[in-house]
């Protein structure tokens, strides 16, 4: 990770909790509920997801977003359907 990158991390809600929080072996509702919940009143929020989702983060919870809900932001429905008909 670049050094103008690492700045943000140490701003963020997430950095005095557990990072199995945020990258469980098995992710639950539950789970990523209170991982959420950190995001939600973190600071560096926007940041953090900018980094993840220009990062290709496939792992974990990353400013607010779990692995699947970062891949519909890159990639929204329908977005091979336009591509096709180009």
């Amino acid at each position: 990770m670049p050094l103008e990158e690492i700045g943000w991390l140490r701003r963020g809600a997430c950095r005095s909790s557990d990072p199995d929080l945020f990258f469980p072996l098995a992710p639950s509702p539950l789970q990523e509920a209170r991982a959420k919940a950190v995001c939600a009143g973190c600071q560096v929020l926007e940041e953090c997801r900018s980094y993840a989702l220009r990062a290709g983060e496939s792992e974990g919870i990353w400013g607010g977003l779990t692995p699947q809900e970062r891949r519909r932001s890159r990639f929204p429905a329908g977005w091979r359907d336009s591509a096709a008909a180009s």
